[in-house]
């Protein structure tokens, strides 16, 4: 079952940044191989045409979602029964959704519906507790705290553990998405009661990992400069 392959494992997210260097469907390919080889128990890819080329030589679970940029609602991840349809004809073993509580061009519970009739697992994306739990009534197989810090005004710098926690209460099945940069992260977050962790920008995203240590170094040294 592949919900039993997803448990106490880590998921990686192989989403380069749009446009950069490595936002090419062969990069993306390489990406996850290297991750499996690694230890990773599934991959979560972004776009029809990457899960396609990923399924024609990875046997591990891919979680497939298409990102989108609406004027009409602010949901952005699979807002679209015919993102879920591409999906599923390009071999994505579970399908992630945008599952909060804001204006969307198609219901949820139509989402929901179009991914179990295709044969595969639902997962929808929260920001909340009550994002979660209404998924969860709806027939969602999978939580994911993706959105969590991503719906307001500003965004933390840590992962959300709590809501973590919180949903754990109500299922099992809880994957723990957003913010993920170091090995003690995702463990805490498995203590707190997670299925899985998904990482992605400390491990796919070259641009993001190469920011954070400059900026650490140059803090640094702009410090040492001072105390010189």
């Amino acid at each position: 079952m592949i919900i039993d392959a997803l448990r106490g494992g880590l998921i990686v997210s192989c989403q380069p940044v749009a446009g950069g260097p490595m936002d090419r469907t062969d990069i993306i390919s390489a990406f996850g191989l290297a991750a499996i080889q690694g230890g990773a128990v599934a991959l979560r890819v972004e776009g029809h045409k990457n899960v396609h080329a990923m399924r024609k030589s990875i046997q591990t679970p891919l979680i497939g979602l298409v990102k989108r940029d609406l004027q009409s609602s602010p949901v952005r991840i699979t807002p679209l029964m015919t993102d879920v349809e591409a999906l599923i004809e390009a071999g994505a073993d579970i399908i992630a959704f945008d599952a909060t509580d804001r204006p969307r061009p198609e219901p949820i519970r139509d989402l929901l519906n179009t991914v179990h009739r295709g044969g595969k697992l639902a997962m929808a994306d929260c920001s909340s507790l009550e994002d979660g739990q209404r998924a969860l009534d709806l027939g969602a197989d999978l939580i994911g705290t993706t959105l969590s810090g991503y719906v307001g005004d500003k965004e933390p710098e840590s992962p959300d553990l709590t809501l973590v926690s919180a949903l754990a209460a109500f299922s099992p099945n809880i994957i723990a998405e957003g913010r993920y940069r170091t090995p003690e992260q995702a463990a805490q977050a498995m203590r707190h009661g997670a299925l899985a962790v998904v990482v992605g920008s400390a491990i796919t995203r070259t641009e993001h990992v190469t920011s954070w240590f400059c900026d650490a170094v140059t803090t640094a040294g702009s410090l040492q400069d001072v105390s010189l």
